[in-house]
């Protein structure tokens, strides 16, 4: 399975739903000053606008925008909530030794490891999709690290057969044993690995917006990488949210739709990936093969929060459409919009009638 991604597989556009830029608008059109009809009218204040702001962290781009006439207070909004991800990626990367993810690792096969209440609420909720999915949302998919090179050190060849054999007894999510009594989690076997990059973002979004809201803003997007969360409104419009063409260029969106309240996480087969003997090969592997799924070219699951999209969207994509759909179908307030492997379109029942196609997937390997 997974992940994940350098750039921007959802993208928010600040205009019409005929626009098709790649980069937002960083203004929009003023909001009118508010009024009081009460004898003693308000203070004029400055008209609202997007005020935005883009920063790295998880190893991808965060990108903030909030429709507010407050600057200064939203800048400032921006780095705390900005903070809280970092605070985040702190406690479940894999890039740090000292991160409670990397401690379960390093003990796997031994003693159970204590653990923040808040990362077993995450692993609890990773092992319900992987049981709703029939494993596909596996966790342990990291017990393959090192055979696929898809990050920046990218490499453009084949693992061996026999180690990927060899390796696939580590990746079974049934043996991440959470005790939530003693806040305690266990791998095992000795060489498994977790990585959670399938849900950390996801995660990191929702508590990144619940900061902003904290501070009085509500009308807002928050973005890392393919994982997005819109409150509000810009103004008297709603948010518009592009779904990238899997094999269009980086400003190609085949599909719009207007977004309130609600958040998008995309998995996609394009951004790391190479193409050997006419054969496309990517990041999101299929953890019972080792090997890259490929029922898929994209996938965009909209859902409530952005933890439910994040853990849903690698799931549906490795499935496909047949047994993905249904998935989606069950959850409340939750649908889907899959490009599968032959390059058709299947939007979800709760997503027709609120996306819109703008033009064909474009064609290719």
């Amino acid at each position: 399975m997974l992940r994940r991604r350098f750039a921007a597989l959802v993208f928010v556009l600040l205009a019409s739903c005929r626009e098709r830029t790649a980069e937002p608008e960083t203004k929009a059109s003023p909001e009118p000053p508010s009024t009081s009809s009460s004898a003693s009218p308000l203070p004029n204040l400055p008209p609202s606008a997007v005020i935005d702001g883009s920063f790295s962290a998880m190893g991808t781009s965060i990108t903030f925008k909030i429709w507010t006439n407050r600057e200064m207070a939203a800048r400032a909004a921006m780095q705390d909530a900005l903070a809280e991800i970092q605070r985040i990626e702190a406690l479940m990367t894999t890039w740090k030794d000292t991160s409670e993810v990397s401690q379960i690792n390093a003990a796997a096969g031994g003693a159970p490891i204590v653990v923040s209440q808040e990362l077993i609420d995450v692993l609890q909720g990773a092992r319900s999709i992987h049981d709703a999915s029939k494993g596909v949302f596996d966790i342990t998919f990291y017990g393959l690290k090192g055979l696929w090179r898809f990050d920046q050190d990218m490499v453009e060849q084949l693992p061996d057969p026999a180690a990927i054999k060899a390796r696939l007894p580590l990746v079974d999510g049934t043996k991440v044993e959470i005790d939530p009594s003693k806040r305690s989690v266990r791998l095992a076997t000795k060489g498994m690995l977790i990585n959670l990059g399938g849900i950390a973002k996801g995660y990191a979004v929702d508590r990144a917006a619940a900061v902003l809201a904290k501070s009085g803003f509500t009308d807002v997007v928050v973005q890392a990488g393919g994982d997005l969360l819109v409150k509000g409104r810009k103004g008297q419009a709603d948010w518009v949210v592009g779904i990238r063409d899997p094999r269009g260029g980086g400003d190609d969106f085949f599909a719009l739709a207007p977004i309130r309240d609600a958040s998008f996480s995309t998995a996609g087969d394009y951004e790391r990936a190479f193409i050997k003997d006419g054969k496309r090969y990517h990041h999101i592997l299929d953890p019972r093969t080792g090997y890259p799924a490929t029922a898929c070219r994209s996938v965009t699951v909209l859902a409530p929060d952005a933890l439910t999209a994040d853990e849903l969207d690698d799931a549906v994509f490795i499935l496909g459409p047949e047994e993905g759909l249904p998935l989606i179908e069950a959850r409340e307030g939750v649908g889907a919009v899959i490009v599968d492997k032959d390059n058709k379109v299947h939007i979800s029942k709760r997503l027709e009638g609120v996306i819109k196609v703008v033009h064909p997937p474009t064609p290719g390997i």
